[in-house]
């Protein structure tokens, strides 16, 4: 089976077209068709329905979906990890949630690349869950999750504390002060299910015996740019990181809503696996890291 049928494979399922996956990859169609086909023989499945609108999974095809993305993300892993080591260079791969690692890291990141400069930093976003299996699994070398990991095996700091705001765009129509209870006269933007923030969020207000289901809730939205993208446009308030929209509280382009009965912060913390060889220079990485990012987020 060649990396490259299912990485060609993975881009069609994601774009739902053969052509526009054609045309991302710079080959033809056909070529992109044949080498798809090569991987169902191999297979023994079909793995698209085609039709006008493009292409749909078969139930063989949403299986291999499940699997590509991984395969692929793994592959190039291992040929960054190779590449490096060619040069005598070190991959530290890095795994955040999306707030911390687009609003949080790349200014520690630099800081760590100046005392370490023949290492490669690689940085990608995933849920809380996701981070701590792939730093247990050796896919990541360090992690930073909301909240502590689940794991004993996992040496884990607490490295920043942040804080939910509520807010809205200034043009969106508000009393500046507020209650939970007169949240509930507002629609409501909120980070899908899988978010760790949205959790802590529930337990809040479990906690304060509310449930966000006597709120006025929109529609629900994977990340925390897309719930402040739909706020910047006047569609409701929501409960944002801190971290995620200072600049646009300090340029007035969201105001923030007091609420005098919600006061909820979380703690972001660093994780990485236990090391016998402290001399290690990873485990050393991963330590300084631990040791500046507190002082270092952007």
């Amino acid at each position: 089976m060649q990396i490259e049928h299912i990485r060609l494979f993975y881009l069609a399922a994601s774009l739902g077209s053969i052509t526009k996956a054609a045309r991302a990859s710079h080959i033809s169609q056909p070529a992109l068709s044949q080498q798809i086909q090569r991987l169902e023989e191999e297979l023994g499945f079909k793995l698209f329905e085609r039709s006008n609108r493009g292409v749909d999974l078969t139930p063989a095809g949403q299986i291999v979906e499940k699997y590509a993305g991984n395969m692929v993300r793994l592959y190039d892993q291992l040929m960054d990890d190779l590449n490096n080591l060619r040069q005598s260079n070190g991959v530290v791969r890095i795994a955040a949630t999306p707030v911390v690692g687009i609003y949080g890291l790349p200014c520690t990141i630099y800081k760590v690349k100046e005392k370490f400069p023949y290492h490669t930093f690689r940085l990608d976003s995933a849920p809380s869950v996701e981070v701590e299996r792939r730093v247990l699994q050796g896919e990541s070398d360090i992690g930073f999750i909301n909240g502590p990991p689940n794991s004993g095996e996992l040496v884990a700091k607490r490295v920043y504390s942040d804080r939910l705001v509520v807010v809205a765009s200034p043009q969106f129509p508000t009393k500046p002060n507020l209650d939970m209870e007169g949240l509930k006269n507002y629609p409501l933007i909120m980070l899908s299910s899988a978010s760790s923030l949205r959790k802590q969020l529930e337990k809040y207000l479990e906690t304060h015996h509310q449930s966000l289901e006597q709120y006025k809730v929109l529609f629900h939205l994977d990340s925390a740019e897309s719930v402040k993208s739909s706020v910047l446009r006047g569609h409701g308030i929501a409960f944002l990181p801190y971290m995620s929209i200072k600049k646009e509280l300090y340029q007035k382009q969201l105001k923030q809503i007091d609420v005098s009965d919600f006061n909820m912060s979380y703690d972001v913390y660093s994780i990485y696996k236990r090391q016998e060889n402290k001399s290690d220079m990873l485990y050393r990485i991963c330590v300084y890291f631990s040791k500046i990012v507190a002082e270092t987020f952007c």
